[in-house]
């Protein structure tokens, strides 16, 4: 490929050693071969891959002519593209975990392990106990009843659920208490005074 510009450092992703790119132009098709799985994209731009760095430069150039107008859609693509492609590195290179603690009188984390299921049972400051029913796409472990680690290989499916386990109990404010991310600090607001 001829390029006639810069390729610049915003729209390229770093691919580590034990990451395969395979990358056909004719099928339109980028494909990301780890050791934790692979991951395949239909692409609107083309891909310039640079072996010597190890590098992958996302285009601005489309497969076919174009109006202005759609290219200004493949524009805003294109930056798209580099943080799915960013993120799909990190879920097929590494292990992806969430740390939760729960800071307060009583506030614990417990994994019960039933025949079919496993359940989570939080204690955390109500009348009653919350009982959450895991699937297995859920890996959880409670190294004490205090902290609780989400891990997996996809990102967005931790996210979500520490941020599902977080919304059962927000920090507050004033004291502190609640479900927090590992290293999340929370500014306390001042009471009133008399």
């Amino acid at each position: 490929m001829n390029f006639c510009y810069n390729l610049s450092k915003k729209y390229a992703v770093k691919i580590p050693k034990n990451i395969l790119v395979i990358y056909s132009e004719n099928l339109k098709v980028i494909v990301l071969l780890g050791p934790f799985g692979t991951k395949t994209f239909k692409l609107k731009t083309k891909v310039f891959l640079n072996s010597h760095k190890n590098k992958i430069y996302v285009t601005k150039l489309s497969f076919l002519k174009m109006s202005k107008n759609r290219i200004k859609e493949l524009k805003n693509f294109q930056g798209t593209l580099v943080s799915l492609l960013k993120q799909s590195v990190l879920e097929i290179s590494i292990l992806l975990y969430q740390k939760l603690k729960f800071v307060g009188v009583g506030y614990r984390a417990f994994l019960l392990d039933l025949p079919l299921f496993q359940v989570l049972r939080l204690r955390i400051g109500y009348s009653h106990q919350v009982y959450f029913k895991l699937t297995k796409t859920i890996n959880l472990f409670c190294f004490k009843a205090t902290t609780l680690f989400i891990f997996g290989h996809f990102y967005h499916m931790i996210n979500s659920i520490s941020a599902k386990f977080r919304s059962y109990k927000i920090p507050e404010y004033y004291k502190g208490k609640g479900i927090l991310y590992e290293n999340e600090t929370i500014i306390l607001k001042k009471g009133k005074k008399i």
